[in-house]
């Protein structure tokens, strides 16, 4: 596949801790994602940038280098890979505040004329979030109610257009032997390779759609 052509993956690594095990699944997957496919990292921890949105919506505060750079990856995706601990039940606060600082009005979101009505500026792309608990998924999924990845999914990403969301729970992390890290190591893999395939498979579909558009002229 041209250059020109090549859709692209933005792995988002939402963990603090560059020595943390997300930093390994990020790996992981990435490495496992074929050569014609673009992939770009954004690993949120290591971004200089003020995570407070101090003034609320009242003041748009201006964005960091850094944060400029994170939204031109993420506006150029055709498919967002969303790495993150489970803290609280939440997002980690600096993985907040980089959603609060770019996911603004205007920029990920608009509202029609005189209506609440939004439109999204993610559309055409899709997500998938990757979570590690201490504790098992199926818990925090049904008894917790999933609040971090609902919050991401739907009043986040959703919400600003992006379509497909698919979702995986890693845990219990705390206590895990090495034979069960390698096995989440292989399903990241695995990942990579179902996106990779869904990616190509939209590429497809587009080139066959342009075609039809030509040749109907």
């Amino acid at each position: 596949m041209s250059k020109q052509l090549k859709r692209k993956i933005v792995v988002i690594n939402a963990h603090p801790s560059s020595t943390s095990f997300n930093q390994a699944l990020m790996q992981a997957y990435i490495e496992a994602v074929p050569s014609d496919l673009q992939v770009e990292v954004i690993e949120i921890g290591k971004l200089h940038f003020d995570p407070n949105l101090k003034y609320g919506y009242e003041q748009r505060m201006e964005l960091e280098p850094d944060l400029q750079a994170a939204w031109s990856k993420i506006m150029s995706a055709d498919h967002l890979v969303w790495i993150f601990p489970v803290w609280w039940g939440g997002l980690p606060a600096v993985a907040k505040g980089f959603i609060d600082r770019l996911f603004l009005p205007s920029q990920a979101f608009s509202y029609f004329e005189n209506s609440n009505r939004i439109r999204g500026h993610l559309k055409r792309k899709t997500a998938r979030i990757i979570t590690t608990l201490d504790q098992a998924g199926w818990t925090y999924k049904w008894y917790f109610g999933e609040p971090s990845t609902r919050q991401l999914k739907d009043t986040t990403l959703k919400f600003c257009g992006v379509g497909s969301v698919k979702t995986h729970y890693l845990g219990s992390i705390r206590g895990s032997s090495l034979a069960q890290r390698q096995i989440w190591l292989g399903l990241m893999k695995e990942l990579a390779q179902r996106d990779y395939a869904n990616l190509m498979k939209k590429s497809d579909q587009g080139l066959v759609q342009r075609l039809r558009l030509y040749f109907s002229h």
